[in-house]
């Protein structure tokens, strides 16, 4: 997962005007996701909690349930909306903390350099050796299921790849001409790093959230399915698609397909967004 993430970080689009085009349509359709996950009570036409026993597994096109009923007869719409919340808050609460801790490590460690760049770079190779799945499950083992505990071991793992991004890139910058300036002129280190190096090189931290963004959105929703993460009768896409085995069984094929359709929609469009601000980035690096 960690390679991935890295691989990523690196890979360019060949398409400008495609590019842009789908960049803007991911933009969207993250937008359009967003708003329903803040205005959830204003737009869910139902209760994401309201059982109907008599209605289980009702197809979708219904004149009150359009996406149709899940095998408890509760309303699919209302909790793919509602769902969008809690899928969206624990890959930020995991990114926000891997941020944190990522970007004081590797900056610490370029910045430092010495035996503090080979303790903390020793540090960042150890982390990355785990799996933001293992260790979010030794989270979940300590504290147990729910939403902060998963996302905090997603947070530790994803912060070395955070950790050595920074670090790569605060080792390119420290060098040049405006990091020098300010030394020049007396400013202090702390300053110089704070003020100046990190918000030249926040575009580049930002793309690189945005892709590690998607990748525990996935890891999140899996630890759902397996029954690590949200717990019933919360709406979470992943934690549906758990809940949903036993409709597929009876035939009801949308009570998996539209929350797996969900998440490859957003992932999709995260992943897009990611490469449409890698490729702005090199495009005015040139």
């Amino acid at each position: 997962m960690n390679s991935m993430v890295l691989t990523r970080k690196v890979t360019p689009m060949r398409t400008a005007g495609g590019g842009r085009g789908m960049f803007t349509i991911a933009a969207g359709v993250l937008g359009a996701v967003l708003i329903a996950a803040i205005f959830a009570p204003l737009i869910a036409p139902h209760s994401p909690f309201a059982v109907n026993l008599g209605l289980t597994n009702a197809p979708p096109g219904t004149p009150d349930h359009i996406l149709g009923t899940d095998g408890s007869g509760r309303d699919m719409l209302s909790r793919l909306i509602y769902g969008a919340q809690t899928s969206l808050i624990g890959p930020t609460l995991a990114i926000v903390v891997s941020v944190v801790l990522g970007v004081g490590m590797g900056a610490a460690a370029a910045w430092a350099d010495g035996w503090v760049d080979t303790v903390l770079t020793r540090i960042i190779d150890f982390l990355l050796a785990f799996p933001g799945l293992l260790v979010a499950v030794f989270a979940v083992a300590l504290f147990g299921p729910g939403l902060v505990a998963p996302a905090i071991g997603i947070a530790i793992a994803y912060a070395p790849v955070i950790a050595r991004v920074t670090r790569s890139v605060v080792l390119t910058e420290r060098g040049k001409l405006y990091v020098v300036a300010d030394r020049v002129m007396g400013f202090s280190s702390w300053r110089t790093l704070t003020t100046t190096l990190l918000p030249n090189i926040a575009p580049l931290i930002l793309s690189q959230c945005v892709v590690s963004f998607g990748y525990a959105l996935v890891d999140l929703a899996a630890l759902s399915f397996l029954g690590l993460g949200v717990q019933p009768p919360a709406a979470d896409w992943g934690l549906m698609l758990n809940e949903s085995l036993s409709s597929l069984l009876l035939g009801a094929w949308w009570v998996m397909a539209f929350p797996a359709g969900c998440l490859v929609i957003v992932i999709v469009s995260i992943n897009a967004v990611g490469e449409g601000l890698l490729e702005r980035l090199s495009r005015r690096s040139k």
